[in-house]
Formats: structure tokens, C-alpha cells, sequence
């Protein structure tokens, strides 16, 4: 019975892991096709569309100090010169995309 148990948690964990990397691909993908050209591979905004349109970058206080519900209304909505992406990417898209752009302001 034990032998079945660890079998059942060995594959868990992996099947866990594969839905991680599933949303890191999926999540980085979204941000390359969409948020890169302007935000940077980095989130710095060191591009010249970013430099054209002032974007701030993910590490700046005024962006680190929004909540999860900011950005998805920013990247739902769009600010300034950013376009709106509602319509455009799923609401699970643009989830994600907030979740790496966390991994990006940590790095």
C-alpha cells in the first residue's frame, strides 16, 4: 500500500511541476508576443518603442507599489500610450502575465 501511496505522490509532484512549467511557457510566450517589443525582455522598458512612450519600468516604485488588481486593470484597459489587451488575450493571459511580471521585478 505504501508503494502505491509514494507512487501516487511521485507522479502528483511531477504532474504539479509540469503545470508550472506549463504557465511559466505559456505566461513568457504572452509577454514576448505582446508586452516585449515595449516593456523589454527584462521589464526595464530599455526598448525604443519604451523609450517613445515612456514606459515605466516593472522595477520602478511606482509600479512595484500596484496591486495585482492595478496591473490587471492597466494591461485589461490600457494607460497613457499602452493599448488595452481586453478582448485580445483571455483573462487567464493576462493573470499570468502579471504573475511574470512579478518574476521579471525580481530578478
Amino acid at each position: 500500500m505504501l508503494k502505491h501511496l509514494a507512487c501516487y505522490g511521485i507522479a502528483g509532484l511531477l504532474l504539479f511541476a509540469g503545470s508550472s512549467l506549463s504557465f511559466a511557457e505559456s505566461a513568457a510566450d504572452t509577454y514576448k508576443a505582446k508586452c516585449q517589443m515595449c516593456h523589454a525582455p527584462d521589464g526595464s522598458g530599455d526598448t525604443p518603442a519604451g523609450k517613445a512612450t515612456k514606459v515605466h519600468p516593472f522595477k520602478s516604485p511606482d509600479v512595484l507599489k500596484q496591486s495585482d488588481a492595478d496591473l490587471i486593470a492597466i494591461v485589461k484597459n490600457g494607460k497613457e500610450k499602452m493599448p488595452a489587451f481586453a478582448g485580445k488575450i483571455t483573462d487567464a493571459q493576462i493573470t499570468d502575465l502579471v504573475e511574470y511580471i512579478h518574476t521579471l521585478q525580481k530578478k
